[in-house]
């Protein structure tokens, strides 16, 4: 696999939070596909140390994009540009300069999983000229990458950043589905692993509430078959994907104390007719929540990753639980949210059972249910600091302290 990366101007000015791209050649998958010209988008934070000890890979969820936490351009970057960086991440708090993930102590990267549309390869990518000589969109030829399949690409990216070994992988939910499969894939590149709200497997049940969000989209008649890029987007069946999705993502509890059984303002629930009554509070919150999704991400890379998903097993190949996990020799954080019901606690204490050693699985207190692993991040700072970050790297410094990664 050959690897190129795309350097910036000001390779000696540290930016953090700003979008950037490596090429890594081909990605063979585990179908046997051969997906050529594919392309990592990714974000770093912080300085890497000479010895490159002091990486840490953080892996989104479903539909995340790379910025993490808020960064900062270069001086005299363009408006946009800066912007970008200073906008706020899906994590901070974590992640930042003083966090438990100390940006001016780490080296902090994170990768949009190939098959996103957040500038990675995918199916709105125009397919290479071998594929398509006009250039046009992957859209229902891109093939099934596997949880698997993205960790490789994300070790492409490692070797070009030149990074041999990560201080810590971190992700929740999907993100904790790569992050699991990296300590078992490359157990000797990675020192500490952070499962968050995800389990060794997907599922029966996840499998059917993936395929039931699928479905959605699939039904659409914009939909197409998958190639749409040149009419109309399917945004109603993406739209009630996300709702389907949604409501696993929030506990029960919290959607009774939130909403109950009141209307929306000045609309009337009980009408004349089924199709014409208003709405009730918490079908308005899922309306906005699909139109805030069809609104920044594409159909076809909705069902890429959730695919991407659908395939965890890091058994897959490997013997039992316990003989997949045998191989790894990492430090473990294993933690659940209380409240999930999408990734049941239980289901952590398994993969906490199944690892070397004594692990123990801990507990995220939240009334959010699964989402609870992304708003609760002071709790989950406060478990890595008394875990697998309990002896922290130095701080990096400046220019001087280590190397500039563009």
């Amino acid at each position: 696999m050959s690897v190129t990366v795309l350097r910036g101007a000001g390779a000696d000015v540290r930016e953090d939070g700003v979008p950037r791209h490596a090429e890594i050649g081909t990605l063979e998958l585990e179908s046997g596909f051969r997906l050529p010209e594919v392309r990592i988008a990714y974000e770093t934070w912080g300085v890497l140390a000479p010895d490159g000890s002091n990486a840490v890979l953080v892996e989104h969820a479903l539909t995340g994009d790379t910025h993490v936490a808020a960064g900062r351009a270069r001086p005299g970057a363009p408006e946009a540009r800066r912007r970008a960086a200073e906008s706020g991440g899906w994590w901070d708090g974590l992640v930042g300069p003083g966090a438990a993930i100390d940006t001016d102590r780490y080296f902090v990267v994170c990768a949009n999983i190939v098959g996103g549309c957040y500038g990675s390869t995918g199916p709105s990518t125009p397919a290479p000229a071998e594929v398509d000589p006009e250039r046009r969109p992957w859209g229902s030829r891109f093939p099934l990458v596997t949880v698997r399949d993205s960790v490789r690409a994300e070790a492409a990216l490692a070797d070009a950043l030149g990074i041999d070994t990560w201080r810590l992988v971190i992700g929740g939910s999907m993100g904790g589905a790569r992050a699991l499969e990296w300590a078992v894939t490359y157990p000797e590149r990675v020192r500490a692993c952070a499962v968050v709200a995800a389990c060794p497997q997907s599922s029966a049940e996840q499998l059917a509430w993936g395929q039931a969000q699928n479905l959605a989209i699939r039904q659409d008649p914009d939909f197409r078959g998958g190639d749409y890029y040149d009419g109309p987007f399917p945004v109603t069946g993406l739209g009630l994907a996300r709702r389907i999705a949604h409501i696993t993502y929030r506990s029960a509890d919290e959607l009774h104390h939130r909403f109950g059984r009141t209307p929306q303002a000045e609309e009337q629930v009980i009408g004349t007719h089924p199709g014409g009554r208003g709405r009730y509070q918490v079908e308005s919150y899922l309306d906005h929540q699909a139109s805030k999704l069809a609104g920044r991400f594409d159909a076809n890379s909705y069902l890429a990753v959730n695919e991407t998903l659908m395939s965890h097993d890091v058994c897959r190949g490997r013997g039992t639980l316990e003989e997949a996990l045998s191989v790894t020799s990492c430090e473990w954080l294993v933690a659940a949210v209380d409240s999930d019901r999408l990734y049941l606690p239980r289901e952590s204490d398994v993969l906490a059972a199944a690892l070397p050693g004594d692990v123990r699985r801990h507990t995220l207190t939240s009334p959010s249910g699964h989402d609870g692993f992304l708003i609760e991040a002071p709790q989950v700072g406060k478990l890595l600091v008394e875990t697998v970050l309990a002896r922290p790297c130095a701080r990096a410094g400046g220019a001087a302290g280590g190397t500039l990664v563009p």
